[in-house]
């Protein structure tokens, strides 16, 4: 099976060509900022998007014939987890999606292109996978109610592939799965279902290299109307300018992690305090899921630290068996899923 997998990202557009499970080419570029400053919505780069895709593959020679085009999901509605078609209802809420980001034009894309190769074009576990229980909805605040927004395409497919390596399917586990990257989000996997998971865009959880994490509110709330600060400010305190890049100005893991290691302060006490944090949320995790939990899943791009993993490890071996799949691999993530579909061992979803 021939898959072509579209990856549109705040800065980039990566795209890959899958021959069954194993990547043939792949590409990417980080766009200009003063080429994406010309567009003044997010939609208006559609026709740029495409072209640059188009363009890579034509100077690659790769003629476009294959079983399957994916890109990346956008912020649509609230959705189950699993692969989905590209509809018409679903490129209308991609155009006009409440909240702007590249990845709402990974559908949009496909479809053309799939158009072209007389083939299908899907999408698979966006962000905005919301299964969660009743019970994780609710705050003593009404009006508003905790939502699940995270790391869906790399924790379902990590958890289905970890299911596959034992010998099992992975709606028959229960497995607790932590995404460790520039967000972390740890997910409640219970038979097939992410039943209880922070909201990894908005704050919740544990503070990452770009996010503050779960705050005090009543400071918070100081923070908001002290005058100091505009909203707009105070949003990107919380993502994008929070956690490790508010605390050591930084965000490059790779040095943070050299220093913590070597005992440098303040890097070494912020990173043990991160990883703390992270093992309190799998904590709570193991407690929505009633302390039955088939195994834990570290994953993402701080997993390929043996220095972090070491230190979050002694905080929690003691609760289930721990497998450490580093990386986000988005590309094989979406690879994965349109060939489980092309095989017919995973359903193909209807977006409504």
């Amino acid at each position: 099976m021939r898959i072509l997998v579209i990856n549109p990202g705040s800065t980039s557009t990566k795209i890959a060509v899958y021959e069954d499970d194993k990547s043939v080419w792949m590409t990417g570029a980080h766009h200009h900022v003063s080429e994406l400053a010309a567009f003044h919505h997010i939609s208006d780069q559609y026709e740029y998007r495409k072209n640059f895709v188009l363009q890579r593959l034509a100077d690659a020679g790769i003629e476009l014939r294959f079983d399957a085009v994916i890109g990346r999901g956008g912020l649509l509605h609230p959705l189950a987890g699993g692969v989905y078609a590209v509809n018409e209802k679903m490129k209308h809420d991609l155009m006009h999606a409440e909240r702007e980001h590249a990845c709402n034009l990974g559908a949009l894309i496909a479809a053309e292109i799939a158009v072209e190769c007389g083939c299908p074009a899907y999408i698979a576990d966006p962000v905005v996978v919301d299964e969660m229980c009743p019970e994780a909805r609710y705050t003593g605040f009404p009006g508003i109610d905790r939502k699940s927004i995270f790391h869906a395409l790399n924790q379902k497919a990590v958890a289905r592939r970890y299911a596959t390596s034992v010998g099992r399917k992975y709606e028959d586990m229960r497995l607790l799965v932590a995404h460790i990257g520039g967000g972390i989000s740890v997910g409640a996997h219970v038979y097939g279902k992410v039943v209880d998971v922070n909201n990894a865009l908005d704050g919740d959880g544990p503070f990452s290299p770009e996010r503050a994490g779960t705050v005090p509110s009543g400071q918070l709330v100081d923070v908001c109307f002290s005058g100091q600060y505009t909203k707009k400010q105070v949003k990107q305190m919380i993502s994008g300018k929070g956690g490790l890049a508010a605390l050591l100005g930084e965000t490059d893991m790779i040095t943070i992690d050299r220093k913590a290691e070597d005992g440098e302060q303040p890097y070494k006490e912020v990173i043990d305090s991160m990883m703390y944090t992270i093992a309190k949320q799998i904590g709570s995790m193991y407690v929505a899921m009633d302390g039955k939990v088939d195994a834990i899943i570290l994953t993402g791009g701080i997993a390929h630290s043996d220095y972090c993993m070491g230190i979050l490890r002694k905080r929690i071996d003691y609760l289930a068996p721990i497998e450490v799949i580093p990386g986000e691999n988005e590309m094989g993530s979406l690879a994965y899923n349109a060939l489980g579909v092309l095989r017919g061992e995973l359903p193909l979803l209807e977006y409504e």
